[in-house]
């Protein structure tokens, strides 16, 4: 004789009351009768009536076919999420169902999503020189009311010499890793900011995947000849000195990169712009990222 306490027979009759209304909104979702779903799982219909009543005794046998004939795990069936665990498990089918590419794509938004309150109010802008990235950062970082911070001189801060001095002298590994250290310590410093990194900052992988982690990234744009055009207007001789072939290898920088750069939260294409048009576009799309409402409003003034 079962002399287990009432409270257990209770919890027993609980669990089977919400297992058999998990059963009937697993099968109606997908559009299942029960005589379907007894084809499928090999469950007679007058015992899967009783499931989804609430009076089945169920074996992890039967539990299992059930569970395979309405593709979810029995550990989802037997567990004691609520109906949001029954939309993640349709979700979880789907997704199961559906190619490479737009499994990727599921991957990526969802990445995304994971990190949209750790970038808070950081932003980060990319490219390679001459995109207007100091320019259009420093208007953006006194627009926003936000400190502007150009990595290269943290990491010139941290190693108490110039990049070029550093590279030289200890090797562009030794920068990649001042990088890396120098962008952690500007997101443990500031929860809101406007950051230019170098172009090639997209090629170390776990540092782009940082910086796209913790910050609304912004790709800056534009086209070789306005690259090149741009960096001899700062007085910035060395790309084409002696080196007939510099313009080519910029074009090639950029096609290699591309892809990378693409990887950005938003793009701003400067190509031919004027100042005043590049900050404009500029504005409008930071206007549109997710930072957080309550800030937002009291540093944009509700735009």
């Amino acid at each position: 004789m079962d002399e287990r306490p009432d409270r257990a027979l209770h919890g027993d009759d609980s669990f089977l009351t919400r297992l058999g209304a998990r059963v009937r909104r697993l099968r109606l979702r997908r559009k299942m009768s029960r005589r379907e779903l007894a084809e499928a799982s090999g469950v007679s219909q007058r015992y899967l009536a009783r499931l989804e009543a609430g009076d089945g005794n169920v074996s992890i046998t039967l539990l299992r076919a059930i569970a395979a004939a309405l593709e979810v795990t029995s550990g989802f069936l037997v567990s004691d999420e609520s109906e949001a665990g029954d939309e993640a498990a349709a979700i979880a089918r789907l997704y199961r169902m559906a190619g490479a590419e737009p499994r990727a794509r599921v991957r990526e938004i969802l990445e995304h999503c994971r990190y949209s309150a750790q970038r808070q109010q950081r932003i980060a802008l990319i490219g390679l020189r001459g995109a207007g990235k100091s320019t259009l950062g420093r208007m953006l970082a006194d627009d926003m009311g936000v400190p502007f911070i150009e990595l290269n001189s943290e990491i010139s801060k941290a190693s108490a010499m110039k990049v070029n001095d550093l590279i030289a002298l200890y090797g562009r590994e030794s920068y990649r890793q001042l990088e890396r250290q120098s962008v952690e310590r500007v997101v443990a410093q500031h929860s809101a900011l406007v950051l230019a990194v170098a172009g090639g900052i997209v090629a170390e992988s776990d540092t782009f995947r940082l910086l796209l982690e913790r910050f609304h990234t912004i790709w800056l744009k534009a086209s070789p000849e306005d690259h090149m055009e741009r960096v001899r207007a700062q007085g910035d001789f060395r790309p084409m000195a002696g080196n007939p072939a510099a313009m080519s290898e910029l074009k090639a920088i950029l096609v290699g990169r591309e892809t990378l750069y693409e990887r950005a939260g938003s793009m701003i294409d400067t190509s031919g712009q004027v100042l005043g048009e590049s900050f404009r576009a500029l504005r409008a799309t930071v206007s549109r990222l997710p930072l957080h409402e309550d800030e937002q409003k009291n540093e944009w003034g509700g735009w």
